[in-house]
């Protein structure tokens, strides 16, 4: 009497390693992507990139600085503000703030400073210059954003998501296939 059996499927050593580093490269690129694109829109929230040494050393040229609108009220000394040079100008600027004045109609102003700098900045803000406050920070990240435009990022995101989508329903479509070959059985031979 002779029995075959059909040895359960190995993966190599090689294969695994394979296979993990294949997840730390999609688990790394859906992390920046949320980070910089996906949570700021979720939030309300716009991202910018330091582009200058004025706030080291905790924003040193290359952060990605998400901002929130907030309030004016909610903005006091110490807050980290992004805001227009020029009301209606793109050209922002991330500075924090150092001390809140008021106009005769009580109207507030903010004179702001980057962490690097000495003096502070010569013109104080208005609210409607106010992009927003600090929400959070990553750093490097801006230049890859800088990097990408926004049509750039907005295809990236989609471009990742199917990505993920089509490996994810490879996965689910080998190992429904594993799941339902029929299992051989072992064959019985009179000799």
């Amino acid at each position: 009497m002779t029995t075959h059996t059909t040895a359960p499927k190995r993966t190599s050593a090689l294969g695994r390693v394979g296979q993990a580093l294949a997840w730390v490269v999609i688990l790394g690129a859906v992390s920046v992507i949320a980070v910089g694109v996906l949570i700021p829109r979720i939030g309300g929230a716009t991202p910018y990139t330091i582009l200058t040494g004025s706030m080291k050393p905790q924003y040193p040229p290359g952060t990605l600085v998400v901002v929130k609108p907030t309030p004016v009220e909610k903005i006091g000394v110490g807050t980290v503000i992004t805001y227009q040079l020029k009301s209606g100008e793109p050209t922002v600027v991330t500075h924090r703030v150092v001390s809140v004045g008021y106009a005769s109609d009580g109207e507030p102003s903010f004179v702001t400073r980057g962490d690097a700098n000495q003096d502070p900045d010569l013109e104080p803000v208005r609210p409607v210059q106010i992009k927003g406050t600090l929400w959070y920070a990553v750093p490097k990240l801006g230049w890859m954003s800088n990097a990408l435009g926004q049509d750039q990022r907005n295809s990236a995101v989609y471009v990742v998501a199917g990505g993920l989508g089509l490996y994810s329903v490879w996965m689910l479509g080998g190992a429904l296939r594993d799941r339902v070959r029929p299992r051989r059985m072992p064959e019985e031979t009179d000799s």
